[in-house]
């Protein structure tokens, strides 16, 4: 029997007093891939934001249960700490922020809160550099100010190296093929497919079918006005590619 990880009943809401999310529900298992598709404007990104706790969404009536806890009630670092993780379509640069130090207090502060020893320096060093190397993330990136200057590549790579040493029980990829080369691309793809454990359960967020060419999911969601108006397997995303998503968009 597969054991729900997250679950999203009925969820509506607004920002800026304008409703976005009308009604969505979805159930994910652990280890399950979910992909949710949807046109520009749709409010694929509004969802993560409220899943991960960003200030300035209001959510009206619903419920979202993520490991049987009410997720909503939690803050944002309480969410990081159960386990949500979130790429970001547009990873936010940090001035003054070695990327090292970022993730070395990251990492200790999910292993505090699992009752786990911290690492020391030189821990931290050795795995943050085995991480890398399979992502093309070398050291003296990990030196640099977070994300200051790097390319749309290295900034995607550095979120999945993230993703890799923090090892969220639940993964949001918002975006994640967004400004990738192909080869950056398959970087990527690989990283995550590396984490697919058959526990770890992920919601990748695209418009476009080829990032799914390499992550495969084991369902497909159609999102449109504010909520999940069909669903099916990967075949899905093939056909919404050959016939796109006018046929789910109301006219307004």
């Amino acid at each position: 029997m597969k054991t729900p990880l997250l679950e999203i009943e009925d969820l509506h809401a607004r920002v800026c007093d304008k409703e976005i999310i009308k009604g969505f529900n979805l159930t994910i298992n652990e280890g399950e891939i979910h992909a949710l598709m949807g046109p520009n404007g749709a409010g694929k990104s509004t969802l993560s934001n409220i899943l991960c706790g960003k200030d300035g969404y209001e959510v009206t009536s619903g419920s979202v249960r993520f490991k049987g806890k009410n997720l909503l009630s939690m803050s944002p670092e309480e969410r990081a700490r159960e386990g949500v993780f979130l790429t970001m379509q547009y990873p936010v640069e940090i001035p003054g922020v070695p990327t090292a130090t970022f993730l070395k207090h990251s990492v200790n502060a999910i292993r505090k809160h699992h009752n786990l020893p911290e690492l020391d320096t030189m821990e931290f060093i050795k795995m943050v550099r085995e991480e890398g190397r399979k992502l093309g993330v070398d050291a003296d990136m990990i030196k640099r100010p977070l994300n200051v200057g790097f390319s749309g590549g290295e900034k995607k790579r550095l979120e999945i190296l993230q993703m890799s040493i923090l090892k969220p029980a639940f993964a949001i990829l918002d975006e994640a093929d967004s400004g990738l080369d192909i080869d950056a691309l398959k970087t990527v793809s690989e990283g995550v497919n590396a984490l697919r454990d058959g526990s770890r359960s992920m919601l990748v967020i695209t418009h476009y079918q080829r990032l799914l060419n390499y992550v495969i999911p084991d369902f497909v969601h159609v999102y449109a006005d504010g909520k999940i108006v069909r669903s099916g397997d990967k075949t899905l995303a093939l056909e919404l590619e050959e016939k796109g998503y006018a046929q789910f968009v109301k006219e307004k």
